[in-house]
């Protein structure tokens, strides 16, 4: 055994005092992906502040459909933050050590973060199904203290979905390797390395995906399914054009966060080398957040009015601050 895998335990609690994370292995100037990734992190914090202060400034944008994006644009700014920071200091600075504590807590918060962009995307597509499918409806069905209720619940049941599967990672016991094979505390990575029985980490590492994923954009193509047949009755191809643009940035935004899920859990991911699955779980993770706030931007009609309207405030305001 290495001294990198046999060195750091604690006798008693069989639990290494540290992990490496291995991170890109074999590929030169890996450090130049790692910027890249800092620069995609600074334009996520931009744009999802941005997207939070114009909801937050104007009042016309204070309705249940925009506490459901205020809410992921903070699940996008959090993932970011949990991960990309602790990324780079990982291995722009060479601190591939992580105690076992700050592992585990990595482990949780940027899995947290990611199970909420996909409830997120989940509750907005429930705001469009319930606005196109029961128009008359809507202000009933959607209120703003049914979507903060739905919201919270969700916070809620996210934590819960990754606490679990870390308590679980707490009760074993790691006396073979600490290198963690990913580029933070992946959940798979890192229960592999116990020399215990890890079968129900094992049934979580399967369970998991199918939860938070799966049944969410199962749910996701139901509304949309619910969301197409009335369409279909919408009698002028005008009006109907207009009902669809209320979509098209959701649906963009569900193809930019589950396509690249879809390449990690599907068949593909379990079978390319580990430095393609790294790269394209990073990008999965860090793109998604940077662009969420482009398209809300640029293909929301409510937005960009308002954009408009605080660009017109704001130049006023120079204006007359000059005379």
């Amino acid at each position: 055994m290495s001294p990198l895998n046999s060195t750091f335990f604690n006798a008693t609690t069989v639990h290494p005092e540290y992990f490496f994370v291995s991170g890109l292995s074999g590929i030169p100037h890996t450090k130049y992906y790692y910027v890249f990734l800092c620069f995609v992190y600074a334009l996520s914090v931009l744009g999802n502040t941005f997207v939070m202060f114009m909801i937050y400034a104007d009042h016309c944008l204070h309705s249940p459909k925009y506490i459901a994006v205020f809410n992921l644009a903070v699940s996008d700014l959090c993932v970011s933050t949990a991960l990309v920071p602790p990324l780079i200091d990982t291995f722009l600075f060479k601190s591939q050590l992580i105690s076992y504590e700050a592992c585990l807590s990595n482990m949780f918060f940027v899995f947290w973060f990611l199970f909420m962009q996909s409830f997120s995307l989940t509750v907005l597509s429930y705001d469009r199904c319930v606005a196109i499918c029961f128009p008359l409806r809507y202000n009933e069905i959607i209120t703003t203290k049914s979507m903060l209720v739905i919201t919270t619940i969700l916070w809620i049941i996210a934590g819960l979905a990754i606490l679990i599967p870390v308590l679980f990672i707490n009760r074993l016991s790691f006396c073979k390797s600490i290198v963690i094979n990913s580029y933070f505390c992946d959940h798979g990575p890192t229960f592999r390395l116990a020399c215990n029985d890890y079968t129900p980490s094992y049934m979580m590492g399967w369970i998991q995906p199918i939860v938070i994923f799966w049944l969410p954009l199962l749910f996701i193509t139901g509304t949309y399914i619910c969301i197409a047949r009335a369409l279909l009755k919408i009698a002028t191809a005008s009006e109907r054009l207009k009902a669809m643009k209320t979509c098209t940035s959701h649906l963009i935004l569900v193809g930019v966060y589950y396509f690249p899920i879809c390449i990690i859990y599907g068949a593909i991911g379990s079978i390319v080398h580990h430095n393609v699955r790294i790269i394209n779980a990073s990008l999965a993770m860090v793109l998604p957040p940077m662009l969420n706030p482009i398209i809300y931007s640029l293909k929301t009609e409510e937005f960009t009015e308002s954009i408009k309207k605080q660009y017109r405030r704001h130049k006023i305001h120079i204006t007359v601050m000059n005379k």
